[in-house]
């Protein structure tokens, strides 16, 4: 739908002499929802960490837009690494809420501590993302008080806040009860409907083939397969792929 926001190239990333990552190539575009999913122990939620600054690649090239955040194995410096975290945001499995502070104040302390905004104008976003998220009235809550689902959705308030350009999710329905994920994914739907760029490692294929434009399937630390949902989900091309959405269906 746009320019391209992410662009990696023949990434890889080991752990000791286990190799996690081999070769990875993809890109994101502006608009795009791209679902990434694959077996426990296939690499997807090491390359959203790597993606994320979390961890680092050990060879290849990453790019986010005009700013080169690693190229020839070398990374580049501070200083274009803190504008690199201002173009994306991610939100958590667990959620990684303060346990301290109101639902209001983990959104608006990284307002005022990474774009200098006033307390007025910070709890102003704040509350209007409160209320996009269905939790108006609970901006005095502390994460103890509130639903798993309630927390992930302060928690994606939180990585909205900074109205970054591109949103990563890792599994963000795993730590939930089946009952509240539904709200998340229907959160997630909405954000893919106003054509919010998202990166989703998950294990919800149906979720993946309703609101992906595209679909990674990955496994040993490769990408297997990659396109539309209805190609990789619905008549996948690889072995591999057939054999772990066979095994999905018969649990």
């Amino acid at each position: 739908m746009g320019g391209q926001i992410l662009t990696i190239s023949h990434a890889a990333k080991a752990f000791g002499g286990n190799e996690v990552l081999k070769d990875i190539s993809l890109g994101v575009s502006k608009g795009d929802v791209l679902a990434i999913i694959g077996p426990s122990g296939s690499g997807k939620s090491t390359l959203l960490r790597c993606a994320t600054l979390l961890e680092t690649f050990d060879s290849g090239t990453m790019r986010y837009g005009d700013l080169a955040v690693i190229e020839d194995g070398r990374y580049a410096p501070n200083d274009v690494l803190h504008q690199v975290r201002s173009r994306f945001g991610l939100v958590f499995q667990n959620f990684n809420l303060f346990p301290h502070l109101s639902a209001l104040d983990n959104i608006t302390l990284a307002l005022r501590r990474v774009q200098g905004k006033g307390r007025a104008e910070a709890e102003s976003i704040a509350s209007g993302l409160l209320e996009r998220m269905g939790l108006a009235g609970r901006e005095g809550a502390y994460p103890c008080e509130l639903s798993g689902g309630q927390q992930q959705r302060v928690s994606i308030a939180r990585a909205l806040a900074l109205r970054p350009q591109i949103l990563f999710f890792d599994e963000p329905t795993s730590a939930l009860d089946p009952e509240l994920t539904g709200e998340i994914l229907k959160v997630i739907r909405d954000l893919a409907a106003i054509h919010m760029t998202m990166v989703i490692v998950t294990h919800e294929i149906g979720f993946a083939r309703n609101v992906a434009d595209r679909v990674i399937f990955m496994a040993g630390g490769v990408i297997v397969e990659e396109g539309r949902p209805e190609d990789v989900i619905d008549n996948p091309s690889n072995d591999r792929t057939r054999a772990f959405l066979r095994n999905l269906d018969r649990k």
